[in-house]
């Protein structure tokens, strides 16, 4: 999945969010990251998420060599991201070194909890209303 096409689902009336989500299009120089905020319409049927779990973390979904369906959640979806747009396999290995995890864990869970708090961009669906109909005004700032 590193270095293949994956789909990225993220908090769409977050600014910080979608600031994070604008970095990774930036460095997709082959278009190999799709991102879809988590307010657009089928979003999470698409993608078999509840919408606690899209509140909760950022997505990644994308599939190994042979097909089968891989999903990251939280910091391994933003490695994940991070490995696809550059086409390397570098920040998802770097993750799963013991420790690492533990502590880009924390980290994700931290900005997560705190992400309305953290200067972003106007909001994707503030910005592209036309892509999460029916969103509710701004998100709340509690998971």
């Amino acid at each position: 999945m590193a270095t293949g096409s994956i789909d990225l689902v993220f908090d769409g009336q977050c600014g910080f969010c979608t600031r994070a989500a604008g970095w990774i299009r930036r460095l997709d120089r082959h278009g190999r990251v799709r991102i879809h905020p988590s307010q657009g319409a089928g979003v999470l049927d698409r993608f078999g998420l509840s919408e606690p779990a899209a509140h909760s973390a950022a997505w990644a979904f994308g599939s190994d060599g042979s097909g089968r369906r891989i999903a990251h959640e939280g910091a391994a979806a933003v490695a994940s991201s991070f490995d696809s747009a550059l086409g390397v396999r570098l920040f998802l290995p770097f993750y799963r070194v013991p420790g690492v995890r533990w502590l880009q864990d924390r980290a994700y869970r931290w900005v997560a909890e705190h992400r309305y708090l953290l200067r972003g961009v106007t909001p994707w669906c503030q910005a592209h209303p036309e892509d999460c109909p029916g969103a509710a005004g701004p998100a709340s700032c509690s998971l």
